[in-house]
């Protein structure tokens, strides 16, 4: 049995976050009445207020690269077949915001994400940390018809298994999914780490992944997305699965919510995210 990332909650805030709805009733002034309707002063803040939760629902971003950037700042360019692209191109859940287990229980917390990829989770506890890094980069080459390029490393020898060798003749989705499964099963950070090559982080681009082996566990956060502004100051996302295996999520940025769920580039030695601490030297790339 291979070792699975055990959960470290590093919490370094938590928000809660209190919804009020308010219900009003309109009422409509006969056709034949010519005489103005005043609306009173309570019920034109009641529908202000739901006029603003309307039009938040209404805009509510469906990908990753809807997502806003913060005033002043631009998503940087990207080549149209990167992973980059595939990555700001993935949907994201709207029915609803909570984030499930494979079990169909809900993660604990409920506070670290921005948003939740809609990319399932599977039945088994196998995608997590560096499973979802794994399975995003599996997908994009998968879209792209990359067959033989999608392989990943066994920690008992550090050996890639071939997606190929486990294809059936049509390359049906379900023996894609069914061979990552297999990877899940026999890979972790530690084998993810050593497969992944270093990366200086002034160079970071989408795609690229922050990840500790860790002693013995660690964890693996990649990055979504990434903007600057006209100075040639960075931002980016990060995006996770923990452990219980769980649905691929956004991370918030406790640090400075202002920003949040985007992180400067200039964050200095240490990366803090809700559940995990990474150092500058931790960015990979594949």
């Amino acid at each position: 049995m291979i070792s699975r990332s055990i959960n470290r909650h590093i919490l370094l805030g938590s928000t809660l976050t209190l919804s009020a709805f308010l219900l009003y009733e309109c009422a409509t002034a006969p056709a034949e009445s010519t005489s103005p309707i005043t609306v009173p002063q309570e019920d034109q803040k009641e529908i202000a207020v739901q006029d603003i939760q309307l039009t938040e629902e209404a805009i509510k971003p469906t990908k990753v690269g809807a997502i806003p950037v913060p005033a002043g700042y631009h998503r940087s360019v990207t080549d149209s077949n990167s992973f980059g692209a595939y990555l700001r191109g993935v949907s994201l859940k709207t029915e609803n915001d909570t984030v499930f287990q494979y079990d169909g229980k809900p993660k604990f917390p409920q506070d670290v994400h921005h948003a939740i990829l809609k990319i399932d989770v599977g039945k088994q506890d196998l995608q997590q940390c560096a499973d979802a890094v794994m399975r995003l980069r599996g997908e994009y080459l998968f879209a792209n018809k990359r067959y033989d390029e999608i392989h990943f490393n066994f920690l008992r020898d550090g050996k890639p298994r071939y997606y190929k060798d486990h294809a059936d003749g049509e390359h049906s989705y379900k023996s894609f999914r069914k061979y990552m499964d297999f990877i899940f099963s026999y890979a972790n950070t530690a084998s993810l780490k050593k497969e992944l090559k270093s990366v200086e982080i002034k160079e970071l681009q989408i795609g690229d992944v922050f990840i500790q082996q860790g002693a013995p566990y660690g964890h693996a956060v990649i990055v979504v997305d990434l903007a600057e502004n006209s100075n040639g100051e960075k931002i980016f996302m990060v995006a996770q699965s923990y452990m219980p295996a769980q649905e691929i999520h956004i991370l918030k940025n406790f640090t400075a919510p202002q920003l949040s769920p985007w992180y400067t580039l200039n964050f200095g030695v240490t990366l803090s995210t809700p559940e995990w601490l990474f150092n500058v030297s931790d960015l990979k790339r594949f």
